[in-house]
């Protein structure tokens, strides 16, 4: 019994290094100098690391001093990046994460449009603009 137990922990332990590893290969860091909204999740300005897992459609966004650690589905735009950059739609003062472009990693990737960004474009309609500024940070690849 031990053994089978200490072969599962031993399988489930490769299985994560690989899958950091994997992460890692794909990572990007951005200085987000405003608060932003990334999903259902609001979180403040500062340093963060996103990086991918190829098999999924899941993107971490992890910021260790403000310990923001969100994990959040994203799909391929199908588009290449001509540069690093995150997109954020802004509402007034909100931020909303919407693009995430790298032009040296496979991480081109749109987040979904969450309920509370739908709900401040309506908003936004309802003030009769027609659309939102478009807000854009760099990335910089970590190594």
């Amino acid at each position: 019994m031990k053994r089978i137990t200490a072969i599962a922990f031993f399988a489930v332990a490769t299985l994560v290094a690989a899958g950091s590893a994997m992460a890692q290969g794909r990572a990007v860091q951005a200085n987000v100098p405003f608060a932003f909204t990334v999903g259902n999740t609001h979180v403040p300005a500062g340093t963060y690391t996103i990086s991918a897992n190829g098999s999924s459609n899941l993107i971490e966004i992890r910021n260790a001093s403000a310990r923001v650690n969100i994990f959040e589905s994203a799909y391929a735009d199908g588009h290449p990046a001509r540069a690093s950059k995150l997109v954020f739609a802004r509402y007034g003062d909100q931020y909303f994460l919407h693009e995430i472009l790298c032009s040296t990693n496979d991480l081109n990737v749109q987040v979904p449009t969450s309920k509370s960004e739908k709900r401040m474009q309506r908003q936004e309609a309802n003030l009769q603009r027609e659309k939102g500024d478009e807000m854009v940070v760099a990335l910089n690849e970590v190594r």
